[in-house]
C-alpha cells in the first residue's frame, strides 16, 4: 500500500479537537429507555452521595445508545425486538422498525397480537409505529446509500426517538467481507439521527452460542454500543440435564449483557422464558434458577 494511500494528503483538523470542557452542552443525559421487561433492572448508574457508592438500576436500555442483541434462531431475538417496539409505542413514543427478514403485512397481525396480550391501546401502537420494508425491496438491502437515506426519511418523518433493524445482518448477506463498513455506516447514521436503537444480528451454524460473534465476525459487537447475547439450551443429555437440574428434551433460554460502553451493567447470565403468549419474561439469574432446582431435588 502507497503512503499516499494510506495517509493521504494529511493536514491538521482543527475542528475534531475539543477541550472536555467544551463537550458538556452536546453529553447527552445517563438515563434508561424502558422495555417493560427485567433487563431495565439490568443497566445500572453510579452515583456518589455522601462520600459512598450508590448504585441505581437505570431503568431501561441506555439512551441514545446503539444495542446489538445477537443469538442463533429461535432464541427470542425478534420476539425481543417487537415486544420492545410494541412497549414503546403503546406508551406514545414514535419507532420506526426496520424489517429486513420477514414482510412487513406479516408484522401488523404480530403487533396487534402482542398489544392485546400486553394489555397496550393498539391504537397507540398503529399510530406511533412506521414499518420501513426492506425485506421486499432487493434495492434497499443491497444498496447501503439507498436504505440509511429511506431510514432517515422515515425518522424525520415521524420524529421517531426509536429505531429497531431486524435484522441487520440482512444488510450483508452473502458479502460478510462487507460487515464492518455496513455496521459502521449505520452506527454512525443512527447516532446522528439521534436516537436509541436495537439492531439483531444473526449467528451462522458455526458459531459458539454464548459469544457476541455473529454473521461478519465480531464487527458488529466491536462497533455498537453494547451486546445482548440471546442463548438456547437444549438438556440433550444426562449429563447437561444433572448440571441444570432440568429433564431430558426440556429447553433453557437465557440472556446476558455481555458489555456496554455507555453504561454499568449486570453482567451475570440470566433465565428467560417464552410464554405461550409468546412474550419474553426474564426471571432470575442462571446461578440462583440451579440453586433453587438444587435444594428441589
Amino acid at each position: 500500500m502507497e503512503d499516499r494511500e494510506l495517509f493521504g494528503d494529511g493536514g491538521v483538523q482543527e475542528n475534531v479537537v475539543h477541550n472536555l470542557k467544551e463537550l458538556k452542552r452536546s453529553a447527552p443525559e445517563l438515563y434508561g429507555i424502558p422495555t417493560g421487561m427485567k433487563l431495565d433492572e439490568m443497566f445500572y448508574k453510579i452515583e456518589v452521595e455522601d462520600g459512598k457508592i450508590k448504585k441505581r438500576a437505570l431503568g431501561g436500555i441506555p439512551y441514545l445508545s446503539i444495542m446489538n442483541v445477537v443469538g442463533q434462531p429461535d432464541t427470542g431475538k425478534s420476539l425481543f425486538a417487537q415486544q420492545f417496539s410494541v412497549y414503546q409505542s403503546g406508551r406514545g413514543y414514535p419507532v420506526v422498525f426496520c424489517t429486513v427478514e420477514t414482510p412487513a403485512n406479516f408484522l401488523y397481525t404480530q403487533f396487534k397480537q402482542k398489544a392485546s396480550i400486553m394489555g397496550m391501546d393498539f391504537e397507540k401502537v398503529e399510530e406511533n409505529t412506521l414499518v420501513v420494508d426492506a425485506s421486499s425491496s432487493w434495492s434497499l438491502r443491497n444498496n447501503l446509500r439507498s436504505f440509511l437515506d429511506t431510514l432517515e426519511y422515515a425518522v424525520k418523518k415521524k420524529d421517531a426517538k426509536i429505531v429497531v433493524i431486524d435484522s441487520i445482518t440482512g444488510l450483508y448477506e452473502n458479502k460478510e467481507m462487507m460487515a464492518r463498513q455496513v455496521v459502521r455506516e449505520v452506527y454512525n447514521t443512527l447516532k446522528k439521527m439521534k436516537v436509541t436503537a436495537i439492531l439483531i444480528s444473526q449467528k451462522r451454524s458455526g458459531h459458539q452460542a454464548d459469544t457476541p460473534e455473529a454473521a461478519g465476525g465480531l464487527a458488529v459487537a466491536h462497533i455498537l454500543d453494547g451486546t445482548i447475547i440471546f442463548n438456547k439450551i437444549i438438556i440433550a443429555s444426562p449429563s447437561v440435564a444433572r448440571t441444570y437440574h432440568m429433564p431430558l428434551g426440556s429447553v433453557l433460554r437465557t440472556l446476558r449483557i455481555d458489555g456496554c460502553r455507555m453504561a454499568a451493567h449486570d453482567s451475570d447470565e440470566h433465565v428467560f422464558e417464552i410464554t405461550e403468549e409468546g412474550l419474553i419474561e426474564i426471571k432470575e439469574r442462571l446461578s440462583e434458577f440451579i440453586a433453587k432446582r438444587e435444594e428441589k431435588d
